[in-house]
């Protein structure tokens, strides 16, 4: 789940890092990739809370399909059934094969624990790694860097062995 974050200098502060903590992730990933027996592919996903049964989840899929379709009257009573059910996050995986082995990395979750102290995706509150920013208050890109290679390097070494 993405970090609750409530104070606006804070809020600035992440969006000052996460695009560039991405765009290292990805960089550090291909490096890696490059590297290693593992081949990967992208893939956007739905994450949905732990707590959320199917029958709930296809629910909400088949309306928000119905949507596509719908005319706007029909729309309009859609929008009001799904303002009352659980809606799922956009996610970003990288899906890694290796020979019969398969593994997933969550994209953003490793872009918040680069952009967060000891960010967990059961903490709801995070607090910004200011390191990463100078005193100009733009990003550190060498320490951001620094960041995102070890958390992809531990990513890696996490991955099952040959």
């Amino acid at each position: 789940m993405p970090p609750k974050i409530t104070n606006s200098v804070a809020w600035q502060q992440a969006e000052i890092l996460m695009q560039p903590a991405f765009i290292r992730v990805i960089d550090n990933i291909r490096k890696l990739l490059d590297e290693s027996s593992w081949t990967g592919t992208y893939h956007d996903v739905l994450i949905w809370p732990a707590s959320i049964t199917d029958e709930i989840k296809a629910l909400v899929t088949e309306l928000l399909q119905a949507m596509e379709t719908a005319t706007p009257q029909e729309a309009d009573e859609i929008r009001e059934t799904l303002a009352r059910l659980p809606m799922p996050h956009p996610g970003y995986h990288l899906r890694l094969e290796r020979q019969q082995q398969q593994a997933s990395i969550d994209l953003w979750e490793l872009c918040y624990q680069v952009c967060f102290f000891e960010y967990t995706p059961h903490e709801e509150a995070a607090v910004i790694d200011t390191s990463l920013i100078d005193e100009l208050g733009e990003v550190d890109w060498l320490r951001l860097d620094a960041k995102s290679k070890e958390l992809v390097e531990e990513a890696f070494a996490k991955l099952p062995e040959t």
